[in-house]
């Protein structure tokens, strides 16, 4: 039988009231995965992965959000998606409604193994 871990986001405790961090329930080594459920008006910390060199994607799944990358506020709304640098300071700020998104967070560059293919390492898949 093939080995993996399942769990709920609804069943881990929100931390900032909104973001369900996945990777350590999922015992995940190299990717970090948070479900964001943003009430009106929430906003995340500023801050950026300059120090862990970890790139993020935010895909907004539902409602409508503001995404402040160095400054620049990135209007966005249900099925966008937003790739964010290491270096970037990046905050999530959620209108008028609730709105909810997955974060992925990865290091910028993963090492293939020997036997890996590298059309997949190209696109950050090590496979």
């Amino acid at each position: 039988m093939a080995e993996y871990k399942r769990v709920n986001y609804a069943d881990i405790e929100p931390v900032s009231g909104a973001m369900h961090r996945l990777r350590e329930p999922l015992a995940s080594e190299q990717v970090g995965v948070t479900i964001a459920r943003c009430e009106p008006g929430w906003r995340s910390q500023p801050h950026d992965h300059r120090e862990n060199e970890h790139e993020e994607i935010y895909v907004l799944i539902e409602g409508e959000a503001t995404v402040v990358i160095d400054d620049e506020e990135v209007a966005m709304e249900s099925g966008d998606v937003v790739w964010i640098p290491p270096e970037a300071t990046r905050q999530i700020r959620n209108g008028s409604a609730e709105s909810a998104f997955v974060l992925v967070s990865a290091p910028v560059s993963l090492e293939p193994s020997a036997d890996a293919d590298a059309e997949w390492t190209i696109d950050g898949f090590i496979g």
